[in-house]
């Protein structure tokens, strides 16, 4: 069963083992590349059971203002499920689950907003898939257009 946690020290080690193949690392960021908890970001940890699959950042930082106008709302980025890991549904279980984890854990919490690249046709699938939303919005980013998506709760 797959859940969703804050990220605590006991998942560390086996989150920075993560790999990616590089036409899924250019479209985000591994664990061990941003596994320092930052203000305004919260790491959370995708589990299978209790052993870690996948990993996301949720933002409340001002970075969230160039994706909604909606002072309430949270940025998703980085998600990524360990190469080894893959094709089990995992993401897709996660972001079905993320609604309530959100309601639960940030109940101030009304949107949750993404990019998306253009060229990442998978994970476009997945958010479709799951209750994102495309808003209509774009962004540049650092390797294209990217298709800002959201989430209402």
């Amino acid at each position: 069963m797959v859940k969703l946690k804050h990220i605590s020290n006991e998942y560390l080690e086996e989150l920075n083992s993560f790999e990616l193949p590089e036409e899924q690392a250019q479209f985000t960021a591994l664990p061990s590349k941003i596994l320092e908890e930052r203000e305004g970001e919260k790491r959370i940890v995708i589990l299978d059971e209790k052993e870690p699959v996948g990993f996301f950042l949720l933002h409340k930082t001002e970075r969230v203002k160039e994706y909604s106008d909606n002072p309430n709302a949270m940025l998703l980025t980085a998600l990524s499920v360990n190469y080894a890991r893959q094709g089990k549904g995992y993401a897709k279980q996660a972001m079905l689950i993320l609604s309530n984890f959100v309601k639960s854990e940030f109940p101030d919490c009304h949107e949750i907003v993404l990019a998306v690249n253009h060229k990442n046709i998978p994970a476009q699938r997945l958010y479709s898939r799951v209750g994102f939303t495309d808003t209509g919005k774009r962004k540049n980013g650092p390797i294209g257009e990217q298709f800002i998506l959201n989430l209402l709760l």
